[in-house]
């Protein structure tokens, strides 16, 4: 009733008489009945079994049938419902009707078969009639209750299930204000969308027979006359052309391709050209793909594959970016984190470094025109499920704020006003959720750097895109800021395997163009003698972090192979510690009543960590109770980790047991105080020396 009540309310404009009578109809039904229709709504499929609807807190369920029977919410299948009861069959229900009809039909054909044959070769009445439909229901007024939930949810939504989500706090609803604006201005706009909407959502799960028949609905598509349509009719044409192309069908994949008008289309379309062998054909779209492109993506696609194609150039502009880049060389220990220990190594090299990505931009755009997104009269959301504001959901932003727009873009030619307005705005509005950007406690540190150090022409020009467009100008943006000796950059950070993507590529020539400096950057995994590790042991009160605390830290820095610092603290752990852990490690109550709380130390040990890699024996259960302590007090903990008994396992193969106590035993480690944190840290790190000289050998192939 919530979601009829808001439609009704936001969008009598763009109803339909059947939507009307939709509405009002259901809110005649008496309640137990309306309940038992939203329970068909939210269940998957149209058709279901009567006698396995059981719903207790409904009461008697076959008089609710009848309710809903009587007044055309449901009924037995017809045959328009033919297909829906196909799927809805099991295998053996659908052979036993088949073999009653046909003679000869295999009995080991699989289901799908069964509904090809089924739907190929019988009168759907003669089906039906064979079935005991009195025991099969059919919801009706499908397409209305999806038209309807399309306008509330801006997408092709199965059911109500968002609703109950959000009432059992599962979901978070947006309601920051009370203003709603309807996503679509007229009924042609919003017939236009759920037209293509539709058959997007149908093309992923369609059989073969459901393909053909959306290939031969193309030629009546209609005109889009909204880019809101036009994007998803892109989408169809992608999508519907790769599942034909997918069945062998080249063809009609190639003419349902070419009714779209996207990037992705066109490079599909000539791929299919090429691998035809219409050469000619290519040649000619690919020009005009040149000449009149319809999007910067496009022209870059088409001019790479031009160039390749029909210029006898051997490689990718993605290729050659990828070559042509510089490449650093990081400790191998840090692989999974290439883009945060690319952060370290330009900190190392004595220049700041921020891991920014699509956050950057959409922090800046977003504390910029806040007031335009959020507080303004114009501000609105299209449901309380949704948190990007309307105008950036439609496209209509620069266009309804086109004054206030220019004149905050000309401010960032003055840094310290831009500076002074985006520490008003972050600090009035810090922590309020919002649809474009994630609040974080440095929110303002690279945005300051970058307007510190860049001028202020580049950045109006990618602001711009975002005002303009800022659906397709929000993501693909490089990993890192730099702030070196040679000025600002951005850099994309790639490791060995990584692909450069197409969107990416096209956002470093979109910085490039706007006058940033713009780069890829690869690293290559080495094994670096320079590198930081920290190994860390922790005793702690028990065996889970939830539930239990750290009673002792140990930990040794190591750097050149070799032993450079120690780290050594009891912490009170404000708990009890049992018997059997005193008997364990040693550590008595007694022993940590007056040592410091973890937050005393805290500071102490982050520096002591700086810059390094967090190894330990078994390292998940050392890391998650030292991040479980951080939490406590509010602070994050993130650094790279390396566990030397998974690494022992891997380079010194063959022990019967990968525990340290038998491994020190095994290699002649001292571990006089096993269960005491700075022996068991001091032992681990002599593992490391003998995990890094095995990795050493193999990075420089010797045996």
């Amino acid at each position: 009733m919530e979601m009829l009540d808001f439609v009704a309310t936001h969008y009598a404009h763009v109803l339909l008489e059947e939507h009307v009578t939709f509405i009002e109809e259901f809110r005649q039904l008496e309640k137990h009945a309306q309940c038992l229709y939203v329970r068909l709504v939210n269940r998957k499929g149209r058709v279901f079994a009567r006698n396995k609807l059981k719903y207790p807190e409904l009461g008697e369920i076959e008089p609710l049938v009848e309710t809903l029977r009587a007044n055309g919410w449901v009924s037995s299948p017809r045959e328009s419902h033919f297909q829906d009861v196909l799927g809805f069959l099991t295998r053996d229900e659908i052979s036993a009707v088949l073999f009653s009809l046909f003679a000869g039909v295999s009995r080991s054909l699989k289901k799908p078969e069964l509904i090809s044959f089924a739907a190929e070769h019988c009168v759907p009445t003669d089906f039906l009639a064979q079935l005991n439909s009195d025991r099969i229901l059919v919801q009706h007024r499908a397409v209305e209750v999806q038209y309807l939930l399309y306008l509330y949810f801006g997408r092709i939504q199965d059911g109500l299930s968002q609703f109950t989500m959000r009432d059992l706090g599962l979901v978070r609803t947006q309601n920051f204000r009370e203003t709603y604006e309807p996503r679509f201005s007229d009924r042609t706009e919003s017939l236009e969308h759920f037209y293509f909407a539709r058959r997007l959502h149908a093309v992923r799960a369609a059989s073969a027979t459901e393909l053909q028949e959306q290939r031969a609905e193309t030629s009546q598509w209609p005109e889009t006359n909204f880019s809101g349509s036009a994007a998803i009719r892109d989408k169809l044409a992608y999508q519907l052309g790769r599942r034909l192309e997918q069945t062998g069908d080249a063809e009609s994949a190639l003419d349902v391709l070419q009714t779209g008008e996207s990037a992705q289309c066109s490079e599909r379309a000539i791929r299919l050209m090429l691998s035809s062998d219409r050469r000619d054909e290519a040649e000619a779209f690919l020009e005009r793909c040149l000449a009149a492109p319809r999007s910067d993506e496009e022209w870059l696609v088409a001019k790479d594959i031009y160039e390749r194609k029909f210029r006898k150039k051997r490689t990718s502009a993605l290729t050659d970016l990828l070559r042509e880049s510089a490449c650093i060389d990081i400790d191998e220990s840090q692989i999974g984190a290439a883009e945060n220990a690319a952060v370290e190594y330009y900190k190392a090299q004595g220049s700041e470094a921020w891991r920014t990505e699509n956050s950057l931009w959409r922090t800046f755009f977003g504390l910029l025109f806040w007031d335009e997104l959020f507080v303004a009269e114009s501000a609105a959301l299209h449901s309380p499920f949704e948190f990007l504001p309307a105008t950036l959901a439609d496209g209509s932003f620069y266009a309804r704020n086109q004054q206030s727009i220019d004149d905050k873009l000309a401010l960032l030619d003055s840094p310290r006003a831009i500076k002074q307005q985006l520490l008003q705005t972050s600090t009035r509005y810090y922590g309020t959720p919002n649809g474009v950007f994630r609040w974080r406690r440095n929110v303002l540190d690279a945005l300051f750097a970058l307007l510190n150090h860049a001028a202020g022409a580049p950045s109006r020009i990618m602001l711009r895109r975002f005002c303009e467009d800022y659906k397709n100008a929000r993501y693909g943006y490089p990993d890192l800021m730099l702030i070196e000796a040679a000025g600002l950059r951005f850099i994309e950070i790639k490791a060995e395997g990584d692909q450069l993507r197409r969107n990416q590529l096209l956002r470093i020539e979109q910085l490039r163009q706007a006058g940033f400096h713009a780069d890829v950057v690869r690293v290559r995994w080495v094994l670096d003698p320079s590198q930081t590790y920290v190994v860390v042991d922790v005793e702690t009160t028990g065996g889970r972090g939830n539930n239990h605390r750290v009673t002792e830290i140990g930990a040794v820095k190591v750097r050149d192979g070799a032993v450079v610092a120690r780290f050594q603290t009891l912490l009170n752990p404000q708990r009890s510690i049992p018997p059997g852990i005193t008997r364990l490690t040693g550590i008595s109550p007694e022993m940590v009543m007056d040592a410091p709380y973890f937050v005393d130390i805290v500071d102490d040990f982050e520096a002591f960590m700086q810059g390094a890699i967090f190894v330990a024996h078994n390292v998940e259960f050392d890391y998650g109770f030292i991040a479980s302590e951080f939490a406590r007090i509010g602070r994050p903990f993130r650094y790279p980790k390396l566990c030397t008994c998974a690494s022992m396992r891997k380079l010194y193969p063959g022990h019967r047991s990968y525990s340290l106590a038998e491994l020190c035993r095994a290699y002649d480690i001292s571990l006089q105080q096993h269960h005491r944190a700075l022996c068991d840290a001091e032992a681990a790190a002599g593992l490391l020396l003998l995990i890094n000289e095995k990795r050493s050998r193999n990075l420089t192939g010797q045996p």
